[in-house]
């Protein structure tokens, strides 16, 4: 049976998604695969001694700026975290050969910024001719060194024209880029029975004549999420607020003229967005690609306070007229009203995006590891040579 590895890291929930998400779609083919989840961190801090030293992993200091919508800033943050790589690069290279050369991969799946270069060196180093891919699970790259490293010779998976575009122009052959249909969503996102949109808004306590906006920002929540509910008072909201239970209490308390519906974590996102008629949120890859596979148009953000990563998403949205972008909050208002005025055109926009990434990336890995075997069996090509 061969094996595959997911990496991934919990610096934001998309990145452990796509990896569950493909993990699931593999298990629900049957394919006869050994799959792997492996988290990064784990291998480069095997003692766990930076949540030793601080108190906390790595990953929870980026969760928790999200939670507060401490964003600004993280810019100048991502430059400092990308030097502290190059210069940890020897020792993090030794870590990741150590690991593969004991696990024995036949196939390495990466999705995970930041750290491609690390272990695609490392790979080669420890498994020659073992396929190493990177599945992007952002729209676009921000260079340097972020989803793609020029002059690799591995395997990029892009959800965009644009991703697509950076990648051939980093220098990349065409045989190597793989567009998809967009980002990884979790195989929920393709099941489950027609949501009664009326059904489902009674039980939530909200009243199904109204329009209806969705606030999502991500599995952890955001306190931007309170400031969206005091722009809107007017309009009926139901809010997604993760692992923030504290955020949970804050929205139901407020006072509003329209009814507001606030959830924690819960697994029925996709059945939740479909019960609504827009959204509202931070451009995050994962958090727009659900809404718009749902059927939803789009309000979002870009400022200064937008993460760089996630700049281009909003820039998406108005390319392809999937909804409205705004600057701050107070905008909030007259963009949810113009959406209203034409939400019927901007539906049918978004209706027409079919997502089927998850199976077209398992699609791809299935291809790559058939030609796995001549490539990487180090036993039968010393067997070979010896006879």
């Amino acid at each position: 049976m061969q094996t595959i590895d997911l990496v991934y890291f919990d610096a934001g929930g998309g990145h452990r998604a796509a990896a569950q998400a493909l993990r699931g779609v593999i298990a629900a083919q049957r394919r006869p695969w050994n799959v792997r989840l492996v988290q990064l961190m784990h291998v480069l801090d095997p003692t766990d001694a930076f949540r030793r030293v601080s108190g906390m992993a790595p990953e929870d200091v980026y969760n928790r700026q999200l939670a507060r919508g401490w964003t600004f800033g993280v810019g100048s943050e991502l430059r400092v975290l990308q030097a502290m790589i190059r210069i940890g690069h020897p020792a993090l290279v030794r870590s990741l050969r150590a690991h593969w050369s004991a696990s024995q991969p036949d196939l390495v799946v990466s999705l995970v910024p930041n750290f491609n270069r690390a272990m695609h060196e490392a790979l080669r180093a420890a498994r020659p001719g073992v396929p190493f891919v990177t599945v992007m699970t952002d729209f676009a790259d921000v260079p340097p060194h972020f989803w793609i490293e020029p002059g690799q010779d591995q395997h990029l998976v892009c959800g965009t024209a644009r991703a697509v575009t950076q990648a051939l122009e980093a220098g990349y052959d065409a045989d190597r880029v793989h567009p998809t249909s967009g980002m990884i969503l979790r195989r929920e996102f393709y099941q489950g029975e027609p949501v009664d949109r009326a059904t489902a808004q009674r039980s939530l306590g909200l009243d199904p004549t109204r329009p209806t906006g969705v606030v999502m920002f991500g599995g952890h929540g955001s306190t931007q999420m309170i400031r969206v509910a005091e722009a809107l008072t007017d309009v009926q909201l139901l809010c997604l607020c993760g692992h923030n239970d504290t955020l949970v209490d804050a929205l139901r308390t407020m006072r509003r003229a329209a009814p507001l519906a606030a959830v924690g974590f819960t697994t029925e996102v996709p059945r939740l967005l479909r019960s609504a008629d827009f959204f509202i949120g931070k451009p995050g890859p994962g958090s727009l690609s659900e809404a718009l596979h749902c059927g939803l148009p789009v309000v979002t953000f870009r400022n200064t306070w937008t993460m760089p990563q996630e700049r281009y998403n909003a820039r998406w949205i108005q390319e392809h007229d999937l909804g409205r972008v705004v600057a701050s909050t107070r905008a909030l208002g007259p963009a949810v009203r113009s959406l209203l005025g034409e939400l019927d055109a901007v539906r049918a926009r978004v209706a027409r995006i079919e997502n089927r990434a998850v199976f077209e990336v398992v699609d791809l890995l299935a291809g790559l590891l058939q030609e796995v075997p001549q490539a990487a069996a180090p036993g039968r090509r010393l067997r070979a040579l010896a006879a």
